[in-house]
């Protein structure tokens, strides 16, 4: 998808003033060569960020894997619990972008390292919830702390990351994002049936502060980052310029759709699983979600899958992988709902993957709000995928929650066809005006 000629708000228009940081680089010096693999410094940054990735997603989902606990606790319809999950998803998308900003003044590390000990904090109160509503506001202030998390680390990235290892890195980040959905699923999982849901829910808490403490060891001072004093003006004109591009806009409909897809499927198998004909118990349900470790190496395999496919070809491959996957599921068969798990996850892991890391490519200034906005689109597809995806269920049973899932895949299709008809016809007219 080649990048639109609309520019953003330069950077020195959003921030009036610098100042020394030990989260940046002085005026004065020489800019630090970026990080790339074998240079050092990048395998310290890819695990922090790694454990960080971990940590925020285990948080962010511990009620899901719980849910037909939860309902069961506070005699709540699967469509009520699930707002414990879309809560928490939508919070973060209503927050992601302002505290971008914040992480524009402030630096990025300190943004990151404030985020996940709010949360964690957080977490480690939401067991104590009397009843569903206060765990619900409980959920949504934790996933408004998480929200300093996502869009700093991607604009972290791009800056200390060289362009070429880009999709590379931040595959890493996201491969964190699913061995942390997967790892405080299970853990949530055997917790809740040997001690109780809210025995999980501590459980998940204690793995997330391990990984808050990882990181906050692991993560290498910035170096090419400089701060200022942020103008909401030129914020707004920033934030304005990106939405008035077509590539980025269609690129945050993509995460969007296919975080509709995955916060669908995931919030309501848990439901499908415990009855009738599987009756699973609680510890087995959370341990299907040992297929995040297929969106692990899917994610973390993107850039491969750009080098060879480009990234139009990339996302086809992920959409049918997903398309399939979903097909696979509606069978009644504890093997063929599995296989078709492990396909939906791998395909959306790889597809957000590629339009995330596309994001931070495209946009030449205003990185953080750039990528504030995809996660701002991609965590309101999980809150909403989240929500409709339980009506759907309680409406129509899997099918319709199935549904649901290939309705925002066709959406996908629809818009990478228009990218790659739409990139066809520019280079066209560019021939045309060579001649």
């Amino acid at each position: 998808m080649p990048a639109s000629t609309k520019a953003s708000t330069p950077v020195g228009a959003v921030f009036t003033e610098t100042f020394p940081s030990t989260d940046s680089t002085s005026s004065s010096e020489s800019v630090p060569e970026p990080l790339a693999p074998g240079l050092p410094g990048y395998r310290r940054m890819s695990f922090a960020l790694f454990a960080a990735g971990m940590a925020a997603f285990a948080l962010l989902y511990s009620t899901q894997a719980l849910l037909p606990a939860i309902s069961a606790e506070f005699g709540a319809s699967a469509s009520a619990a699930s707002w414990t999950v879309s809560a928490a998803t939508g919070a973060l998308a209503l927050f992601v972008l302002p505290l971008s900003a914040l992480s524009e003044r402030f630096g990025r590390q300190r943004l990151m390292t404030v985020s996940l000990t709010v949360a964690v904090a957080l977490g480690l109160l939401v067991p104590f919830a009397p009843n569903l509503e206060s765990m619900v506001v409980l959920r949504a202030l934790q996933g408004a702390a998480l929200a300093g998390l996502p869009a700093s680390a991607m604009a972290y990235l791009a800056e200390e990351v060289r362009p070429k290892a880009l999709v590379a890195a931040i595959g890493l980040f996201v491969a964190g994002n699913s061995v942390g959905g997967m790892s405080g699923r299970i853990v949530t999982g055997w917790a809740a049936q040997l001690w109780g849901w809210r025995a999980g829910l501590a459980a998940v808490g204690l793995l997330a502060l391990i990984g808050g403490l990882a990181f906050r060891a692991l993560l290498p001072r910035a170096r090419r980052f400089t701060p200022g004093t942020l103008s909401p003006k030129a914020l707004v004109e920033t934030v304005r310029g990106h939405l008035s591009d077509p590539l980025l806009l269609r690129l945050y409909a993509i995460g969007a759709l296919f975080m509709t897809v995955f916060g669908a499927v995931y919030t309501v198998i848990g439901y499908r699983l415990v009855g009738e004909p599987f009756n699973l118990p609680q510890g087995v349900v959370g341990s299907i979600f040992l297929v995040y470790l297929v969106g692990t190496l899917s994610s973390a395999a993107a850039g491969q899958l750009v080098a060879r496919l480009g990234r139009r070809g990339a996302l086809y491959l992920a959409v049918a992988t997903t398309a399939m996957g979903l097909a696979l599921s509606l069978a009644d068969s504890l093997t063929a709902i599995l296989a078709g798990l492990v396909l939906i996850t791998a395909g959306f892991f790889a597809g957000h993957a590629v339009a995330s890391a596309s994001v931070s490519r495209t946009a030449k200034t205003g990185r953080a709000q750039a990528s504030a906005l995809y996660q701002s689109a991609y965590y309101l597809g999980s809150s909403v995928g989240g929500t409709l995806g339980a009506i759907a269920f309680h409406s129509g049973g899997w099918a319709g929650t199935v549904a649901l899932g290939l309705l925002a895949v066709l959406g996908v299709v629809s818009i990478t066809l228009y990218g790659t008809r739409a990139a066809r016809r520019e280079r066209l007219e560019l021939a045309v005006a060579a001649r």
